[in-house]
């Protein structure tokens, strides 16, 4: 298993109504298992994990998987997020830039 710590360009400032779309993707996506101390969890057992937090950097994931499970999870996030969103979802340092609001 590898350990992946990333940060998509959706920006901590974002307003509720945002949030509260990604609330129902989180709740869509494999393996989700709830909410844990706050932030959404997905796996959560033997061994497997991502995990979802709200910080500066953007909406951070971490994750303990299998590469493989990892690209295809993480892509499906992006796709969804994206079409969600109106924005195109990735990661900043690979040149994706945040969405601010007014």
């Amino acid at each position: 298993m590898e350990i992946y710590n990333i940060n998509l360009n959706i920006h901590y400032s974002a307003p509720q109504e945002v949030w509260d779309k990604l609330e129902r993707l989180y709740r869509e996506m494999p393996n989700w298992n709830n909410f844990v101390n706050r932030c959404p969890q997905w796996y959560g057992s033997d061994g497997k994990l991502i995990e979802g937090s709200i910080e500066p950097s953007g909406l951070q994931f971490y994750a303990k998987l299998p590469s493989e499970e990892w690209n295809e999870w993480i892509t499906i996030f992006k796709n969804r997020a994206t079409k969600l969103l109106g924005y195109e979802v990735g990661e900043p340092e690979d040149g994706f830039e945040f969405h601010y609001y007014d």
